[in-house]
């Protein structure tokens, strides 16, 4: 019996932590929430002015890059407990994934059998219900070829690891559109009568279901349009990308920094409402493609565009605006001397979805041909610097005086424009 339980105490201890291995699910998601708990803690204290030890507390110039450089590394840290804890959570997502496909199975066919009361069961009960069955059995194999992806979700996830917005309404309009032909083609192999048949037939014109295939063409020719237009911004350095830890839900109404993102929101929420509304169509007329009218299918052509516009709007490259020496209560106005500080102002310093300090501390300013990385400064709740909109940075003694260019480079690689300044002896 101890030796069960010296066991099972050292099997606990092995899968505690950051442990990513099957037979510990939660292990890395209780490794990284220590490893933040553990961050914040260590941020706030310095932020408090404590936990310095004496051989840099003199000097604020030494405290600081001793901050920065025990923030630094307890920041990559959370980074590698965050990627280990994404990666087992997108492991672990295949299964709901599963899951929910076949619970939403369950729940057409409860719907079925309460509405067949009364009406009776009819052949087209049976065809949507065993083409419900196609696409869950579909969808479930996908799911178990990317478990190690998502699962179903997999085609949705973008490159920056996170839910894409046109990806996802171009997948439901799929869906949807296979599953009104699979009822089809299930009525029609049941069909006996040749006038049925016929009119199953008629059923697939494009006449009837033109505002659909419309509403279909678009929604994919936007997905695929979306992927090349940020993939060029990217490579053109005109739009910064990070990538998450994981997906969330939120990725589809937010934009990467997590805000409520009005292009998405409108086209999420139009797309949704177009086929509740395709939905109820193909309920009522089993027997061919959901005619959307032409008004909604020009709705959801507007929301399409505007979604796109937003695409092309987002973003820019970051830009230096001015360059000034940092001044302290107290000093006297000066010229930039090698070991003064200088504080660097423009716009887009950093990118959305950076906010963190692992991210924050691959900032990198270029003065003259010396690498300079941005110290963290911490405050209570985050970072004084750097900032959106500022940084500063100390200048090294191995810059030579005379006139010199300083340039950031951001977490996401992306290269602001030169300024020159003029450094003194």
């Amino acid at each position: 019996m101890a030796v069960q339980e010296a066991r099972d105490g050292a099997g606990a201890a092995a899968h505690s932590g950051g442990c990513t291995c099957g037979d510990c699910p939660h292990g890395a998601r209780t490794g990284h929430r220590r490893a933040v708990a553990e961050f914040l803690s260590k941020r706030d204290e310095f932020a408090a002015g404590q936990g310095l030890p004496a051989a840099v507390a003199h000097s604020v110039s030494a405290s600081r890059q001793w901050v920065s450089e025990e923030l630094t590394q307890s920041a990559e840290l959370v980074a590698a407990r965050g990627r280990a804890e994404g990666g087992a959570w997108l492991a672990r997502l295949w299964g709901w994934t599963v899951c929910t496909v076949w619970a939403a199975v369950v729940l057409l066919l409860l719907a079925q059998a309460l509405t067949a009361i009364g009406a009776g069961w009819s052949a087209a009960r049976t065809a949507g219900l065993l083409a419900a069955v196609v696409v869950a059995g579909t969808l479930t194999a996908a799911s178990w070829f990317h478990r190690a992806r998502g699962g179903a979700l997999a085609p949705v996830i973008g490159e920056d690891n996170r839910l894409s917005t046109s990806r996802a309404v171009a997948v439901a309009w799929v869906l949807f559109v296979g599953y009104a032909v699979l009822v089809l083609a299930g009525r029609l192999a049941v069909a006996s009568d040749h006038t049925e048949r016929d009119a199953l037939l008629s059923g697939l014109d494009l006449a009837r279901g033109a505002g659909v295939v419309t509403v279909l063409a678009v929604v994919c020719g936007i997905a695929v349009l979306v992927r090349r237009v940020v993939g060029l911004r990217v490579l053109g350095q005109r739009l910064q990308k990070v990538p998450a830890y994981r997906p969330r839900a939120a990725d589809l109404l937010t934009d990467d920094a997590g805000r409520g993102a009005f292009a998405d929101i409108q086209y999420v929420v139009i797309s949704a409402v177009s086929l509740l509304f395709a939905a109820v169509r193909l309920a009522r007329r089993p027997d061919q493609l959901p005619d959307l009218p032409w008004g909604l299918a020009v709705v959801m052509l507007v929301s399409a565009l505007t979604y796109l516009a937003g695409k092309y709007a987002e973003g820019g490259r970051p830009v230096i605006l001015s360059v000034v020496r940092a001044r302290e209560a107290g000093d006297l106005d000066a010229p930039i001397r090698t070991g003064d500080d200088i504080e660097v102002r423009g716009a887009g310093f950093v990118p959305p979805g950076a906010q963190g300090a692992d991210r924050l501390s691959r900032m990198v300013v270029r003065i003259g041909a010396v690498n300079v990385h941005v110290p963290l400064v911490p405050v209570t709740g985050g970072f004084s610097n750097p900032t959106d909109t500022a940084l500063t940075v100390p200048v090294p003694a191995d810059v030579e005086p005379g006139r010199v260019e300083v340039q950031l480079v951001t977490a996401a690689g992306v290269e602001t424009n030169r300024y020159s300044i003029d450094v003194t002896e």
